[in-house]
């Protein structure tokens, strides 16, 4: 059998699929014809293996509780050795629905209410969700962006200033970052962690998107320095490299012992045990048989981020497109139309008619900013383009 689901041109009509990308615009405050380009799914089929695969077990038709077995463990190691030169140990994995259910079980398992967490904003929204929803006190050590190359850096100085003053013994990575899109050098990596170490500072560290990589190479933090692993979750997951979100698995590992045992205390503790037996049958087959499609659209995805970066220039230049070294999220700097946020929100929902992540949820520094999900087909990613395009012209002549 070859891979099928290769034609990523093609236009998949997603409404009237329960899809909440597009079928809950209006229950979420936004009017029903506009274009998302927002949330991180893609709009492409997923590997045929994977399709195959769940068609399998629904003609089986008993859907009872399902474990994985040696050989689910066995693609996933091999998917993080080839791709990613780590080679984990059957002991240390657990499997959640989910990296940001995993959040919520470290700050539980890490921290005592009230304490703080530390993150790098702007970041991944649900991050600051999970920790206040939880009771706990979110610290920041806001990224930096260098106005003249547009690129975030890290304030280790800030960094280390904010554990020590605010006692914090846990600290979210993103790595690859979203939204920013940097992808942190072996380096920055090691800075991070000699101060987490120097602090007793448990990572959490979010590796989501590693499988989309355009500059550099991305390093498994715990790998960074033979001392990180002891003090170390890495978070990892099909979903975002397949398609596969709403299926809700990913593989948290732990190699420490201590650390793995306090992990899973708090994550019993939440009641859940077996994952959706269909994520688990995805899984497997996205890591044993879907190599080919992913390779194929990792080269369509860094094709659309070539053509939006030339398209921002040549007839958007009030805007500035953030470079992504890894993920498939643009985020583009807005704040040369000097438009205030509701003025920047009319524009874009209301004239450009897009649905897109507006910065301000990623933290106060992602004011001015919006998060563009470029994982759709070309003509699609046209038109939203084209229909900001007319929108800031508009603009342009007062008429906003």
């Amino acid at each position: 059998m070859s891979e099928r689901n290769l034609d990523f041109d093609a236009v998949i009509d997603r409404r009237g699929t329960k899809c909440l990308k597009y079928d809950f615009a209006v229950q979420r405050g936004r009017p029903a014809d506009v274009l998302p380009l927002w949330v991180a799914d893609m709009d492409f089929k997923t590997s045929s293996y994977i399709e195959d695969a769940l068609i399998r077990q629904a003609q089986h038709a008993i859907y009872g509780y399902t474990e994985s077995d040696d050989a689910y463990f066995d693609a996933v190691q091999h998917w993080m050795l080839t791709r990613h030169g780590w080679q984990v140990e059957p002991a240390w994995l657990q499997k959640t629905p989910g990296i940001v259910f995993a959040i919520a079980v470290v700050v539980r398992a890490c921290t005592m209410p009230g304490e703080a967490v530390l993150i790098q904003q702007p970041v991944y929204y649900p991050f600051s969700e999970v920790i206040l929803d939880n009771g706990r006190r979110l610290v920041s050590s806001d990224l930096v962006l260098d106005e003249k190359t547009g690129r975030y850096q890290i304030d280790f100085a800030d960094f280390e200033k904010k554990i020590i003053e605010n006692k914090v013994r846990l600290f979210l990575l993103c790595s690859p970052h979203n939204p920013v899109g940097r992808v942190w050098s072996r380096e920055e990596l090691q800075q991070l962690g000699r101060i987490c170490r120097r602090h007793g500072v448990i990572v959490f560290s979010d590796e989501i998107h590693a499988d989309f990589v355009w500059q550099g190479q991305h390093q498994v933090f715990a790998t960074v320095d033979p001392d990180f692993a002891a003090f170390t979750i890495t978070a990892t997951s099909p979903s975002k490299t397949f398609n596969i979100a709403g299926l809700q698995v990913s593989n948290i590992f732990i190699p420490d012992a201590a650390l793995r045992q306090q992990f899973r205390r708090a994550y019993n503790a939440s009641g859940y045990s077996q994952l959706n037996a269909a994520g688990l049958i995805a899984a497997d087959a996205a890591y044993r048989d879907g190599g080919v499609w992913y390779d194929a659209v990792k080269a369509y995805l860094k094709d659309n981020i070539a053509y939006m970066r030339e398209f921002v220039a040549d007839r958007l230049p009030e805007l500035r497109m953030i470079e992504p070294e890894g993920t498939y999220l643009v985020w583009v700097d807005f704040r040369g139309l000097a438009l205030d946020a509701a003025a920047l929100e009319e524009l874009i929902l209301n004239k450009a008619k897009l649905w897109l992540d507006s910065g301000a949820i990623f933290g106060e520094v992602g004011q001015g900013f919006q998060r563009f999900n470029i994982a759709c087909p070309r003509a699609t990613l046209t038109k939203a383009l084209t229909q900001l395009e007319v929108a800031v012209e508009a603009c342009r002549k007062g008429n906003l």
